[in-house]
């Protein structure tokens, strides 16, 4: 057995007490690094989950504000800055910009018009132009190259289709977001008479009355007038009843409520505002294109009390030549255009007498199927009443 080396223990010992001592400032480095590195990261993944948070709220509430976003159909798939919502009836340049002032106008003119009516159309167009009006011409007989002569004719737009009326052109070419920078929309007949008529100070006189649904008075020496409202009266801007019986037998009086005795206009000159118009062109029928019943519904489109925003302005009055076009022969010759309305009604009776006696009559055609589309208008109002469970009639009609 060999003998204890003491002296080889100790320095043993020595040794290992000098690897602890040079191992300890290594591991309290090494503990100290670790704890500064686990705080460091805690306090990153702190900082990575409040800023996940917040982009999280973020993102919910990004959503939810785009959740209720009213985004036109068809457009979802598009940023919104890059809609184009409406459009209007300004012609564009092939190059270049396009002339000052020339479309200024923030009102429309528009009207059906037949090459017979030329002449009396050319003074109307001239005198909405003059004011700064966007006119728009519904040729409803087709012709339109006849119309070039005329100075103005590249001004105006031009759109044709055989044998159609105004109503039918309105509905597809006047669609209210396609007018939505027009404050006001007139929609004539070309039988119309404005040697008395002055479009600017028309404007002013229904934007000072409130007036979202008008049309101006007619000259009852010259005129054609069906109903007593329409006519003009001489003590006053605008009336918004009549106290007279009309032709039909309805009695009007001061406490008349409804149409035709107040809320009421005649359609052959009607003019709306830009939130009326929007109304009404939903109200128009697409297929029943004489409109008829129409007129009586207009109160609807108000935008308030009917009593109160439609009127007929007396101060800016137009003649009424009440002048038959549509459903006439081809080769009859209206003489509307030609200035004396009464010698063109007489000759056109002798025309008329003259014609065979199986010549089928097209006026009356057109009339029958006026008053059946009206039958068809109030059957499809009353049924729509009926049917919509969410609807309150402002106009309730009276008890009998």
């Amino acid at each position: 057995m060999k003998p204890y080396n003491f002296v080889s223990a100790v320095a043993d010992s020595k040794c290992r007490r000098s690897c602890l001592c040079s191992l300890f400032p290594a591991a309290s480095m090494l503990c100290l690094f670790f704890f500064i590195w686990t705080a460091f990261i805690a306090q990153d993944h702190k900082q990575n989950l409040l800023r996940w948070g917040s982009e999280e709220s973020m993102q919910g509430s990004k959503f939810n504000k785009c959740k209720n976003q009213c985004r036109p159909l068809g457009s979802e798939t598009l940023p919104e800055g890059i809609f184009s919502k409406t459009s209007n009836l300004e012609m564009r340049p092939l190059w270049g910009s396009p002339k000052k002032n020339v479309y200024s106008s923030t009102n429309l003119f528009s009207v059906a018009v037949g090459i017979r009516q030329k002449k009396m159309v050319d003074k109307m167009v001239r005198k909405f132009l003059s004011s700064d009006f966007v006119v728009m011409l519904f040729h409803y007989d087709g012709i339109v190259d006849e119309w070039k002569d005329l100075e103005w004719s590249d001004l105006v737009i031009h759109v044709s289709a055989v044998n159609q009326t105004k109503w039918w052109f309105a509905k597809r070419f006047l669609h209210p977001d396609i007018v939505a920078e027009y404050s006001y929309i007139f929609l004539w007949d070309e039988d119309l008479g404005v040697e008395n008529f002055n479009p600017e100070r028309y404007i002013s006189i229904v934007k000072d009355e409130g007036l979202e649904i008008s049309q101006p008075a007619l000259d009852v020496a010259k005129s054609e007038v069906h109903h007593q409202i329409t006519a003009r009266g001489r003590r006053s801007n605008v009336h918004r009843r009549t106290y007279k019986s009309g032709d039909h037998g309805i009695e009007c009086d001061g406490n008349s409520t409804t149409p035709p005795c107040t809320g009421w206009i005649e359609v052959m000159a009607p003019v709306f505002s830009r939130a009326a118009w929007r109304c009404v062109w939903y109200m128009i029928q697409n297929d029943l294109i004489h409109a008829w019943g129409l007129d009586m519904q207009l109160g609807y489109c108000a935008q308030g009390d009917r009593t109160k925003n439609i009127g007929v302005v007396d101060s800016e009055y137009i003649v009424h030549h009440g002048l038959p076009t549509l459903g006439e022969p081809k080769n009859k010759t209206n003489l509307g255009a030609h200035g004396n309305i009464s010698e063109n009604k007489n000759i056109t009776s002798l025309t008329q007498a003259s014609s065979k006696a199986h010549e089928i009559d097209y006026r009356i055609e057109v009339r029958r199927q006026s008053y059946n589309e009206f039958k068809v208008f109030k059957r499809r109002w009353r049924k729509a009443a009926e049917e919509d469970k969410c609807w309150i009639d402002p106009y309730p009609e009276p008890l009998k």
